[in-house]
């Protein structure tokens, strides 16, 4: 079947679907060459306008213009956004993602410090012990021919690796950290009122708001140096009111880890993809740093911001945009601007780099990013390491895409590698 003219694409551009999750990128290039914004549908029926370029992205995240406040959507937005129900709505989305300033100024500013680029990359021996001990205690299936292993990356090493890393960074402490279920994490993918599993979202909802409950006692009752413990002391001489200390610690608990768990699959499956590359970067572990930029750069997973608003009618890269609709940035679309990165669709590990988008822009610049850089050099350079012959166990097309509407990745990644890989090895 032949591409559609960038003439042809629909209003609004609908984006979903199976295909769509495994390979946005040619509806990215085409919306792209129609120019910088289009009105987009979402699963849940929410229409938006999208941002793509790369200029025109850097422009929108950084125009003071849009807020971030969800009191600025309008009627229409409101309708169809399948966000929180009530309460939790108010008690768990006033977080930084959710803030303008200068309430988002002072907000942000008791975060900064944990998340100090010379801070974590002092506990990056700690994170490298964390990432062996996962390799250690591997699961592995052998195969039938006995020469090589199996495992599912997502299981035993990407859906564990960034959340005890975040503990250690923010200070949550093992007995609580024990008792988080990842499955919390799924709160932040949309499901409307209508849709048959919200019950049981609402369930994990709250659920979730019950541990953020415990971990504010336990933290008021047992006060370290971590971060959790100086957001609760905060809480209580006033520089937070009760529902932003929980919704600061419902962001650091769901968004802290699961981006990262997407980015080491989507990093992990474009390596395996280039054989060639993959093995230059186990040969020459120097380029972890620079080939960490690239992968990110070819398939982030932060596919999409959140929503930002006009408080009034105004012109958005010659589009009329009404005010209170919904506006997002298309990072993977931005990454991938030729105008901006020469062949942006090839993994190039020489690739004179320049500022990607992948932790976005301006103020709301992802404050983990330093930590986040670090994680997926420790975790790549170990999986490379340790598991020699490194290659998929399914086909690629079989690969299951996670189909939030934000973010990228998947929900599994089966592996073989060779059998030298079974034996615990440390880094001496």
């Amino acid at each position: 079947m032949s591409q559609p003219e960038p003439s042809e694409l629909p209003d609004p551009v609908p984006l979903y679907g199976s295909e769509y999750k495994r390979d946005p990128y040619p509806l990215y290039a085409r919306m792209r060459e129609a120019g910088p914004i289009h009105r987009v549908l979402f699963p849940s029926g929410v229409t938006a306008w999208l941002v793509t370029g790369h200029e025109a992205a850097q422009k929108t995240l950084a125009d003071p213009r849009l807020g971030k406040n969800h009191d600025r959507g309008n009627d229409r937005w409101r309708a169809r956004a399948s966000i929180m129900p009530e309460p939790q709505h108010s008690q768990l989305q006033v977080h930084l993602l959710h803030q303008d300033p200068p309430k988002h100024t002072a907000m942000r500013r008791l975060v900064t410090d944990a998340f100090a680029p010379r801070r974590v990359e002092g506990m990056r021996a700690r994170f490298q012990e964390m990432a062996d001990a996962l390799v250690d205690a591997m699961p592995v299936e052998g195969n039938a021919d006995g020469d090589a292993d199996s495992a599912d990356l997502v299981q035993c090493f990407a859906a564990r690796f960034p959340f005890q890393v975040l503990a250690e960074v923010i200070g949550l402490p093992p007995h609580l950290a024990r008792r988080f279920r990842r499955e919390w994490g799924k709160v932040v993918a949309p499901v409307g009122p209508t849709d048959p599993g919200r019950p049981a979202y609402e369930a994990l909802l709250r659920e979730l708001q019950g541990y953020i409950a415990e971990v504010v006692a336990d933290r008021r009752e047992a006060p370290g140096d971590g971060l959790l413990s100086r957001l609760v002391t905060a809480r209580d001489a006033g520089e937070l009111t009760p529902e932003e200390l929980d919704s600061m610690i419902f962001q650091l608990l769901v968004a802290g880890q699961e981006p990262v768990t997407n980015q080491i699959t989507t990093a992990m499956v474009n390596l395996l993809r280039h054989p060639e590359a993959l093995a230059r970067l186990r040969d020459e572990p120097e380029l972890l740093p620079a080939a960490v930029e690239e992968l990110m750069r070819l398939d982030s997973a932060f596919e999409l911001t959140t929503w930002r608003f006009l408080a009034e009618d105004a012109d958005l890269h010659g589009t009329r945009v009404p005010a209170g609709d919904s506006v997002i940035v298309s990072l993977c679309a931005a990454n991938r601007d030729p105008e901006r990165f020469p062949d942006p669709d090839t993994l190039d590990l020489d690739r004179a780099q320049g500022p990607h988008l992948a932790f976005g822009h301006g103020i709301h610049f992802c404050p983990g990013a330093a930590l986040a850089r670090i994680e997926l050099q420790v975790a790549l350079g170990t999986l490379l390491a340790r598991l020699p012959g490194l290659r998929l166990a399914v086909p690629d097309g079989e690969l299951p895409w996670i189909p939030a509407v934000l973010g990228r990745g998947t929900s599994a990644l089966p592996v073989s590698f060779d059998r030298a890989a079974v034996c615990p090895m440390g880094r001496g």
